[in-house]
């Protein structure tokens, strides 16, 4: 490449992250491009199939900075890197003030704290997939025109192969076009292509032995491409095993009403998930997304099922944002529901005996206060548990449903990547899922998808500005 390069910004991916950092580069008169490897106008991306809430580990990200890290700090067990914390609840308030000067709407669902900012208009709620026209698709395309009118520039069709180097430093990307390779040089890159959920191969070495046996809850596209380029540039991975996502019907897999919504979570976790002997084996108080990643660990991804009774199909199973109860029957998934134990049990193909011994065991746990004692212990901090004793009885079989990958490059505060020598890596910055150190750990700590992508975006380009721009 010749010594001038072609932009001062490559960002890679048009999702909510690489969108935010690319526009928000070109509001500063930087000379940005953004290279997407969809194709269509409205190419596919978790952001489109997203629930448009930009909240902040389930609290309104207008909330005290102090109040927000300390909430990230407990829904990811302390896992969570400390500078980043930091970054993300001082930055998120301003990043939906952002959002909004853009030209994104917003709702508000009445007094419910997290979902003070809902991405305008937003979806039904009922069961299924419904992107086209909603608060992120929407969001989106705004965010594009305005790159777009700032001078940006956007390749769709382009897909990143690897990073330029020079003395350790990124000085551009190589990517796949239409008209062939093509080597777009740049004073600075922003990797923002997602997780590597799309990827079967890096899912079975990270996640799951049998990646055909999760249910793909987004979009799919993030391949790793971002993780593989840094990675190859000498850029620090964070743990690279946990997801998130969602239990869902094991119909998801035949029947398209029944993903991404409505999540089984509420059913599995105040009730209880056994296997295909009727045995309890993974600890359901530690809520949805714990669940859906140990069902994803098992050898077996496909032989839990949820149990529960009456008082939680009426309680918790309405209680989701889409719940279960009714929009799992009105999407005609089969909900096995019966008057006795034994008669379940012959529905779902066990021995009556083993179920009822462990429903028995699991109540009898939960009244003396024993569920830590059980030989699959409960905890009850995140979802308390019910008893399952009021006629009728029922249960679904279920799937764990993933997201994104929750682990992946390793940044600071500032969106810049870190080496595995502990300084940044020249010119490389990256932002949203393809990025670790936030989410995951043995907890499965979820923070939000959304806001992360936007925060990081924002801070990336911003620092960028700074170097660039003095």
């Amino acid at each position: 490449m010749s010594e001038a390069p072609d932009f001062d910004v490559v960002v890679v991916g048009g999702g909510i992250a690489g969108l935010t950092a690319a526009s928000r580069a070109a509001q500063h008169g930087l000379k940005v491009a953004l290279l997407e490897r969809g194709r269509d106008e409205r190419y596919l991306c978790n952001t489109r199939y997203s629930g448009g809430i930009i909240h902040l580990a389930f609290r309104n990200v207008k909330d005290q900075p102090e109040e927000l890290a300390e909430a990230i700090r407990a829904a990811t067990l302390g896992h969570a890197d400390a500078a980043l914390v930091t970054a993300l609840a001082t930055t998120c308030g301003r990043a939906a003030d952002w959002l909004q000067q853009e030209g994104a709407k917003f709702i508000r669902v009445g007094q419910i704290n997290w979902q003070q900012w809902v991405l305008a208009p937003p979806r039904p709620l009922v069961g299924g997939l419904d992107w086209k026209g909603r608060g992120p698709d929407v969001t989106l395309r705004v965010l594009t025109r305005n790159f777009v009118q700032r001078g940006g520039v956007l390749f769709r069709g382009a897909s990143a192969q690897a990073l330029m180097e020079r003395d350790g430093a990124c000085i551009g990307v190589e990517a796949l076009t239409d008209s062939g390779v093509r080597q777009f040089g740049a004073r600075a890159v922003v990797l923002a292509d997602g997780g590597f959920q799309g990827n079967p191969n890096l899912v079975a070495l990270h996640v799951c032995l049998a990646p055909a046996k999760l249910k793909q809850r987004g979009a799919s596209t993030g391949i790793g491409d971002g993780l593989r380029m840094a990675s190859e540039l000498g850029a620090r991975l964070t743990e690279l095993g946990y997801f998130y996502g969602h239990v869902l019907a094991r119909e998801a897999f035949t029947n398209d009403r029944v993903w991404p919504y409505p999540q089984l979570d509420e059913l599995a976790t105040a009730g209880i998930a056994v296997n295909a002997a009727g045995e309890r084996c993974i600890d359901e108080g530690r809520g949805g997304v714990f669940v859906a990643n140990a069902i994803a660990k098992l050898a077996d991804p496909l032989s839990m099922w949820a149990v529960f009774d009456a008082a939680i199909w009426e309680g918790p199973g309405r209680a989701a944002r889409i719940p279960a109860n009714p929009n799992l029957v009105n999407a005609g998934a089969t909900v096995y529901k019966a008057g006795s134990v034994p008669e379940l049990a012959a529905f779902m193909g066990m021995p009556a005996h083993a179920l009822a011994a462990t429903i028995d065991e699991y109540n009898q746990a939960l009244s003396a206060g024993r569920l830590a004692q059980l030989p699959a212990p409960r905890t009850a901090a995140t979802v308390a548990p019910m008893p399952i004793l009021r006629a009728p009885f029922y249960a679904v079989a279920l799937c764990a449903g993933i997201t994104y990958t929750f682990g992946g490059i390793a940044t600071d505060g500032h969106g810049r990547v870190m080496g595995s020598n502990g300084n940044p890596v020249g010119g490389l910055y990256a932002a949203g899922a393809t990025t670790g150190g936030l989410e995951g750990g043995a907890g499965c700590g979820y923070v939000g998808g959304l806001v992360k992508g936007v925060v990081f975006g924002l801070r990336a380009a911003e620092h960028i500005v700074q170097v660039l721009k003095p």
